[in-house]
């Protein structure tokens, strides 16, 4: 069965001002729409066929540039809509909470390091906040559409991720990339990735 391009689980405006319409349409529509397709194209007929993306990048051929970037971009993308939303932003709660404070020292420490991963990419790639098989918390970052999952990465859960891709904001910030950053913390939905933690850990 091939993937599908998951619905946006808001409109294209509900983010504005911080992200505008016009780059949720087309980094949904296009891109993520590109990946989604080119993907199924490079598995169809192949093994790979029918297992779950997030098997394909845990065990995956990292030489396969086709199912790399595009399962990458797929998985990531469905990710990143997922953890923002309207009316969110503030601070997480709960056990996730208690686990940013024991691993970072407080949230402030979490959202410097976190904006640092996001900031000092070079090129094109993703900021992470990953889970290990203990429960710890790590913010790492990755190039292009690897992602923690992949085979010489992390190899962490990620339950919060942030494009940093030119196409992800430039259209609004153009080279301001820190703008951005800063602005997604406005925009995260920490029920969605209290839930991806309490995911991970159990």
């Amino acid at each position: 069965m091939s993937f599908q391009l998951p619905d946006l689980p808001y409109n294209f405006d509900a983010l504005e001002p911080h992200i505008d319409s016009k780059t949720m349409q087309i980094h949904h529509g296009k891109h993520h729409a590109g990946y989604t397709n080119k993907l199924n194209t490079a598995i169809a007929g192949t093994d790979l066929e029918g297992k779950t993306i997030e098997d394909i990048l845990k065990n995956l051929d990292m030489n396969n540039t086709a199912v790399r970037n595009n399962g990458g971009g797929y998985f990531n993308h469905s990710l990143f809509w997922e953890i923002m939303g309207p009316n969110c932003g503030g601070k997480p709660e709960g056990q996730l909470a208690a686990a940013i404070d024991r691993d970072f020292g407080s949230f402030d420490e979490f959202k410097s390091n976190f904006s640092s991963a996001a900031g000092t990419r070079f090129g094109s790639g993703w900021a992470w906040l990953c889970v290990d098989l203990n429960g710890g918390l790590e913010v790492c970052s990755t190039a292009n559409q690897d992602n923690p999952l992949m085979p010489g990465e992390c190899g962490k859960t990620p339950i919060l991720g942030l494009d940093v891709w030119e196409h992800a904001y430039y259209l609004n910030y153009q080279n301001r990339r820190p703008d951005y950053v800063a602005a997604f913390f406005s925009v995260i939905n920490w029920v969605k990735v209290s839930e991806n933690y309490n995911s991970a850990i159990n």
